[in-house]
């Protein structure tokens, strides 16, 4: 027997009474909803059956889930394992809002965390419900258990198929009152009827016809239409926001306009939304604008040259052996700040009464929110509420918890419920972007095309704890996270997919509070890692006259990345050949280029091909190849669409994304001076899926930009025969490095 993974012990606190059952059944398609407010605050204990699976005397089943739907699936695959586990079908099953009154904690969704985490939890609680619920069909049938089926909810005796009964008339909307131990068999691979299939999203009918409420759409009773009031783009973080004069006067003409304040934190209500918005655009405000960023002209010299916290992450072998190998390669490269930027911007509802608060709004870890809002507004965590509704789509950490904190400012000043919404220039210029990063790679090989040596390091800041709605109310510090992995350097996937012998990763923490805001943009730091990693073990391959396909399989003897790999270049008909062997000084130039990478988790590959005009210096990217290795895929559909997703992005960032700063602020605040890619410019994309039925779920959300960005960048020295040393590949970047 397989399980999705081990079950981890949970140590959260219990809050789930043992009164009457708590029973929500609506699905996670309608998430546009207005619960009553249960006097019962989360999270559900989590090590009880009841915390987490609902059967109803319909016989359908409520699964509660405590990760957010951002597009990627989730609720369509997490209900996929539990109706496996449970012997139900899909149209038996649904889940209810993410809610910190209703669902279980189960962490933030990000780093691919709803399979990885939150498949092997349902799957081992649905497993123990089930066999719970034979449990009772065997004493009410008075049939041994190992003479029972199921299928669609109903038990039957396999001896006697007259006897059966169904799951809601064994327990309908009563409680199992069971403790989960996570002992419970589950369902070999073998069997799976459900798990590792294709299945349609379920929340994409409404999408399609344009009836899915988004956090956009909601409203509440009497409430006011709020606006942020900030510069034209940030600064430097640690200066935050300062108002040096309000002119009140400068509203009075627009009826029922007001300023709700709090210290440097400056809004603007009104009935009407369009009243807020001219009221925003109205307000004679002054701020004062510190010259302390670098710009984009001195930002890289000034992370490098600046005092840094220095961290050898790997030090394996002797990486000396550098000065000796046959072959060397080093490679340095920068990588500029990127955005979040949703299509529609940030949007949040807050209702703050006396004692209690609703939030509404877009956040990834509702209760690491309903913590935040509770310290801004100095309550109890339990008297908040925070209901999660999906925004346009973000991954990463974008302006969604900041919104958040300014609609409970906003309603606590003004003494009713406040919706908030980000106009374009609030979202792309006080965006927490991802971070730009300084870095170097010194590979080597012997004769025979074996690695000798590997060597990376590199800057980059981490990200912004504090929030600018907090920082400018309350007069908190600017002040970063602490350090961990997806904020540094990864040892996944630099080098270690190859069996190199000495392995040095040195980090440099630039301290980020002189820099711009940042946070986690989906697969944090990691096209920059493999832009540059991936560039070097690509030279060493042409300074071999080796193909970089053959090169990388010599070096790799990891099944998971020689099958993403593999994978890649077989479904992109690669035909091995050196790089760069029919470059030309003028025309249109076409290459491919193959790339290995990854987050924190899975494994990626992937191979591109383009054009590069060297008349105009446009890049198009034609076609990418996505290959993945995520563990067992529940869903994979969904999985595919990931891919596709995740290169598109890719592509995007690539050619187009920057975000650019004077000394003062940030410039890129619309979608002209902040491209991205339009449909026009799409390349088409094959999706590669290695199943793994037999291990656990690690993650599909991220995994394969990395290898895509490093793909698209050796594409680009086969075409030319130049290298990139940055991204976004602009035309003016790439004329200068051709005419170079």
């Amino acid at each position: 027997m397989s399980k999705l993974t081990r079950i981890l012990p949970m140590k959260r606190r219990t809050l789930l009474k043992t009164g009457g059952a708590l029973i929500i059944n609506f699905s996670i398609h309608s998430l546009g909803f207005t619960q009553s407010r249960n006097p019962i605050a989360g999270p559900p204990d989590p090590e009880q059956i009841d915390s987490w699976i609902a059967i109803h005397q319909d016989n359908t089943a409520t699964v509660f889930i405590g990760f957010a739907e951002l597009g990627q699936g989730c609720s369509t695959a997490l209900l996929q394992v539990a109706a496996e586990e449970l012997d139900m079908s899909m149209v038996q099953v649904g889940t209810a809002g993410l809610d910190t009154h209703v669902t279980p904690n189960q962490g933030g969704t990000y780093s691919s965390s709803a399979m990885r985490r939150g498949g092997p939890q349902v799957q081992q609680a649905a497993a123990e419900a089930r066999q719970a619920l034979l449990g009772m069909a065997a004493e009410h049938l008075q049939q041994p258990i190992t003479n029972l089926a199921v299928a669609n909810g109903i038990v039957t005796s396999v001896s006697d198929g007259d006897a059966s009964i169904t799951y809601g008339e064994l327990i309908g909307d009563q409680q199992f009152n069971l403790a989960f131990t996570g002992n419970a068999p589950v369902k070999d691979p073998a069997d799976y009827t459900l798990v590792a299939k294709p299945y349609p999203r379920n929340d994409i009918p409404l999408k399609a016809r344009g009836t899915y409420r988004y956090v956009q759409h909601l409203r509440l009773p009497g409430m006011l239409h709020g606006r942020i009031i900030r510069p034209r783009g940030q600064g430097a973080y640690k200066d935050g926001v300062r108002v040096l004069n309000i002119n009140e006067d400068s509203i009075a003409s627009i009826p029922g306009a007001r300023i709700v304040r709090q210290n440097n934190f400056v809004g603007v209500v009104a009935e009407r939304e369009w009243d807020a918005v001219k009221a925003a655009q109205l307000l004679d405000i002054t701020f004062d604008l510190p010259e302390s960023l670098p710009g984009n002209d001195n930002l890289f010299s000034q992370m490098e040259s600046g005092l840094t916290n220095d961290r050898v992450a790997v030090d394996e072998g002797d990486v000396s052996a550098f000065n000796e190998a046959y072959v060397q390669s080093e490679f340095s490269a920068t990588a500029p700040y990127q955005a979040h930027v949703p299509f529609a911007p940030n949007c949040a509802l807050a209702d703050v009464q006396e004692n209690s608060v609703l939030l509404m709004c877009s956040t990834q870890d509702v209760y690491n929110t309903r913590t935040s809002i509770a310290n801004l507004l100095g309550i109890e965590p339990d008297s908040v509420r925070v209901q999660y509704h999906e925004g346009a789509g973000t991954f990463g950490h974008s302006c969604w918890d900041d919104t958040a904190q300014a609609a409970a400012l906003m309603s606590s000043l003004a003494g009713k419920p406040v919706r908030v919404q980000l106009m374009r220039w609030d979202e792309h210029g006080w965006d927490t972007y991802g971070p730009s990063h300084v870095g170097k790679a010194r590979v080597s090989a012997n004769r025979e095309g074996k690695m000798v040596s590997y060597e990376y390091e590199g800057w980059q800041h981490h990200w912004s704890l504090i929030e600018t709605s907090e920082q400018t109310a309350k007069g908190t510090p600017a002040a970063e996270w602490p350090p961990f992995t997806a904020q540094q350097i990864n040892p996944l996937t630099l080098g270690s997919m190859y069996d190199t012998p000495n392995r040095k990763l040195l980090n440099h923490h630039v301290p980020g509070l002189d820099y711009l805001k940042g946070a986690w943009l989906r697969s944090p730091l990691d096209l920059s890692f493999a832009f540059i990693s991936e560039q070097a073990i690509d030279d060493l391959a042409y300074r071999l006259g080796l193909d970089p396909w053959q090169f990388r399989q010599q070096n790799i003897t990891n099944y998971h990345w020689l099958d993403v790999l593999n994978g890649a270049a077989e479904a992109a008909n690669w035909t091995p050949a050196p790089a760069a062997q029919n470059t030309a000084s003028t025309g249109v130039l076409r290459g491919r280029g193959i790339g290995v990478g990854t987050h924190l988790a899975s494994y990626g590959g992937a191979v591109a091909e383009i054009e590069v005009d060297t008349a105009t210096g446009e890049v198009k990217i034609l076609h990418l190849v996505g290959a993945i290795d995520a563990g067992l895929v529940v869903n994979t559909s969904n999985v595919e669409n990931q891919i596709i997703g995740q290169l598109v992005q890719t592509a995007s960032r690539m050619l187009l994304e920057e975000v650019t700063f004077n000394r003062t602020n940030v410039t890129s605040l619309d979608w002209n001076s902040y491209p991205i890619l339009r449909f026009e410019q799409c390349p088409e994309i094959t999706p590669v899926i290695v199943q793994r039925l037999n291990e656990a779920p690690s993650g599909a959300g991220e995994e394969v930009m990395a290898a895509a960005a490093a793909a698209i960048a050796n594409a680009f020295f086969d075409a030319t025969g130049k290298r990139m040393t940055m991204f976004p590949f602009t035309r003016e970047r790439v004329l200068s490095v051709l005419q170079g």
